[in-house]
């Protein structure tokens, strides 16, 4: 098939490239390496497929959030098998290794035939669940040979995507393999129905229902509660230099005395770090202020990663970063979950979650620093319009809950787990 030729190509180019990133110095590109090093050997030392096996697939850090509900209800409903949880990108498995939520944790190896083959000759999985995405031809192939149930979770669609161009057969046989897709949306659902796709439904996001139990946590941060003293915080996450250089110029001219700055930039290497200290001169890191080496500053960056969720509830307005680059606005669902206004910048029309937090009206776009100041300006003096800006926010993710139940009914509905 020249279609799987072209793909399995690409993917030895892919692997190529990411040996010439590590032979050059990068830790991401190392990490991805070494983190699929000998897997068959350590799979089998730990006892993988001893024992009935769900597996659960994320991309990364986000997909595993997004679907982190659904994996914590199957762990709960079906606490006789062992869930085994792979990552593909190092910024999701460094981050969630040690995770106890599932009983082991690795790299998932590339989509070649042999790997697929024996990854499942090893895992033997009852059930197979991806979230949100990745596609890989030669895993879903031999999952749907074997006549292994699996599922896709809180799916998402865009007409530009490939299933749906005339060179897409080869990804459109994949969907119809998958015994069952759950996609976020209405215009999900109609575009896999385009391409005569019935094995697909409506479930929701299931980050709503991850978000919603954040309200639950109520984990604690006392150095930001120190920091904040009896300020008013503002909290911009996820940002990268745009967002960064927007939030210097308000900064800068900003009117109010009695509010403080945190930033929890995307990406924490030094250089970034060492940008976003050129833009707000005397900011103080989070690493300092842990140790007790606060310079008193009004701005603080997080110099770490895990710290976000908790720290939007400490806000009085949350500023979501990724609006200003070409990828997107990241979670803000996140920040909208406490009821927190959320400011964003344009690049958000890939996400429904935000096109339509827009909407309603809890989430407010800026395009520079002007709108930014104007935006700041109102919800900070004007205690109507926050109190209008915030329930929204609230509100919009409290009723867009629900998705996991979904899943879960589906799987109990075809029994593809025992109950003994």
């Amino acid at each position: 098939m020249i279609a799987e030729g072209i793909y399995n190509t690409g993917l030895q180019l892919y692997k190529a490239g990411v040996h010439l990133a590590a032979f050059a110095g990068k830790a991401k590109a190392r990490r991805w390496l070494e983190g699929r090093h000998n897997w068959r050997l350590r799979m089998q030392q730990d006892g993988v497929g001893t024992h009935p096996v769900i597996w659960v697939h994320a991309a990364s850090l986000g997909e595993f959030e997004q679907g982190r509900p659904v994996l914590e209800a199957i762990r709960a409903a079906w606490p006789s098998y062992k869930i085994l949880l792979t990552f593909f990108s190092p910024s999701g498995y460094e981050v969630r290794k040690d995770y106890k939520g599932a009983d082991y944790v690795y790299y998932l190896p590339l989509d070649t035939s042999r790997n697929a083959r024996n990854f499942l000759d090893i895992v033997q999985p009852a059930l197979a669940i991806f979230i949100k995405y990745e596609f890989w031809y030669h895993y879903l192939t031999a999952l749907h040979q074997r006549n292994i149930p699996t599922l896709l979770v809180s799916g998402i669609f865009r007409p530009d995507q490939v299933f749906f161009k005339g060179y897409g057969n080869m990804f459109r046989r994949l969907l119809q393999q998958l015994t069952h897709i759950f996609v976020q949306n209405d215009a999900s659902l109609e575009l896999l129905r385009e391409i005569g796709l019935q094995n697909c439904s409506v479930s929701g996001d299931t980050r709503f229902d991850r978000v919603a139990t954040l309200l639950d946590e109520h984990r604690e941060l006392p150095e930001i509660s120190v920091f904040a003293g009896k300020s008013r915080l503002v909290v911009a996450g996820s940002t990268w230099p745009a967002d960064e250089k927007v939030l210097s110029d308000w900064w800068k001219e900003k009117e109010e005395t009695d509010i403080k700055l945190i930033l929890a930039p995307h990406e924490i290497h030094d250089s970034h770090i060492q940008s976003i200290l050129a833009l707000f001169p005397g900011a103080q890191l989070f690493s300092g202020l842990k140790t007790g080496g606060g310079n008193g500053s009004d701005v603080l960056i997080i110099d770490n990663i895990g710290m976000l969720t908790a720290l939007y509830r400490y806000a009085v307005i949350t500023y979501v970063g990724g609006g200003f680059d070409k990828d997107g606005v990241h979670n803000v669902l996140e920040p909208a979950v406490y009821s927190k206004p959320v400011i964003i910048g344009p690049e958000f029309a890939k996400y429904f979650e935000a096109v339509e937090l827009v909407a309603a009206g809890g989430a407010l776009v800026v395009h520079n620093y002007r709108n930014l100041h104007t935006y700041m300006e109102m919800l900070l003096a004007d205690t109507a319009s926050y109190a209008s800006v915030a329930g929204i926010a609230g509100s919009y993710v409290a009723a867009n809950t629900g998705a996991t139940r979904k899943v879960l009914d589906y799987i109990q509905e075809k029994r593809f787990l025992s109950n003994e």
